[in-house]
């Protein structure tokens, strides 16, 4: 191989990557009449040896994105999609392996659930369903894997057992102590697996169903004097009861309500009618890891 050549000055190339991003799948498997749907938004993300396309222009090593974007919709057709997790482990390792110069690929999904219209085990009509996004990352080195799964769009909300007090005061503060609360939030969570590549990998939607669960039930059964509170008790509840999961980080907004004042009217409002503001919002985030594990998620989830 050449050697690569760059221009004089002080100017180095740091860390770069390319790829198609979004490209928006549906597979439809027919099993008779009855249909299935996975519905997926995928990203790829390329790096490796590429700096002889930013120094001279040399596209000898770029796998064209168009390229990257056949790749998803024929591995839709040869592999189907069991889950997002495994179809991105295919992609990532078709990558590594079919492109010397290709190092490291990072596989970003996007998965929008159906349900069916009518019969529950069969037809062909399906509605959006107007919940969360499931979200997987697959990142792959040709040596190890990481993958980091996810959902946002959760929204949840407790009518009662709530409270928040006790709290530091200072000359700005005028939010009064509640004893009775509403807790709503939109759950935006992403959680890491052990997984490396060795051994049998987990059962990707059995694992992501049951997450969701213990999230909801840690949510729906914790007595809460904090969102903080609450936000370690769900990711506590996941680390607890998913051994296949080492780390979860979890970005909880506060989805005010307040009491709507209904005085002028002569009205009492005993905790009955709220405003339910959408902005601004307290922003609560932190992450849980298993006991001697690291963490790996990064603090902002933007890019994730």
């Amino acid at each position: 191989m050449a050697e690569t050549s760059r221009p004089a000055g002080p100017a180095i190339l740091a860390q770069n990557q390319y790829g198609k991003a979004e490209n928006r799948v549906v597979r439809i498997t027919r099993d008779g009449a009855t249909h299935h749907i996975k519905d997926l938004n995928v990203s790829v993300t390329l790096s490796g040896d590429m700096d002889d396309v930013h120094y001279s222009g040399s596209n000898a090593h770029v796998l064209p994105t168009d390229t990257t974007k056949n790749t998803v919709y024929a591995f839709a057709k040869r592999y189907g999609i069991e889950s997002a997790e495994q179809f991105g482990i295919h992609l990532a390792r078709h990558f590594v392996t079919s492109q010397e110069a290709i190092r490291t690929a990072r596989i970003r999904i996007e998965e929008y659930a159906w349900e069916r219209i009518g019969a529950p085990d069969g037809g062909h009509s399906f509605v959006r369903k107007g919940q969360e996004v499931r979200l997987t990352q697959v990142f792959y080195d040709g040596t190890s894997w990481q993958v980091v799964s996810g959902l946002k769009d959760l929204v949840v909300l407790n009518s009662t057992d709530s409270e928040f007090w006790g709290y530091a005061k200072d000359e700005y503060t005028t939010l009064p102590e509640a004893y009775d609360r509403v807790l709503a939030t939109e759950v935006s969570a992403r959680w890491r697996y052990g997984w490396t590549g060795e051994g049998d990998a987990p059962d990707w939607d059995a694992s992501y169903a049951e997450t969701r669960r213990h999230l909801l039930e840690a949510f729906a059964g914790t007595y809460s004097y904090s969102l903080q509170q609450t936000l370690y008790e769900m990711g506590a509840r996941v680390i607890g009861e998913r051994a296949e999961t080492d780390e979860i980080r979890l970005s909880l907004p506060n989805k005010h309500h307040f009491l709507a004042d209904l005085t002028p009217f002569g009205l009492t409002n005993d905790n009955e009618v709220y405003l339910a503001a959408d902005r601004p919002y307290g922003l609560i985030e932190a992450t849980v890891l298993r006991e001697g594990r690291e963490a790996a998620i990064p603090v902002d989830l933007t890019n994730l």
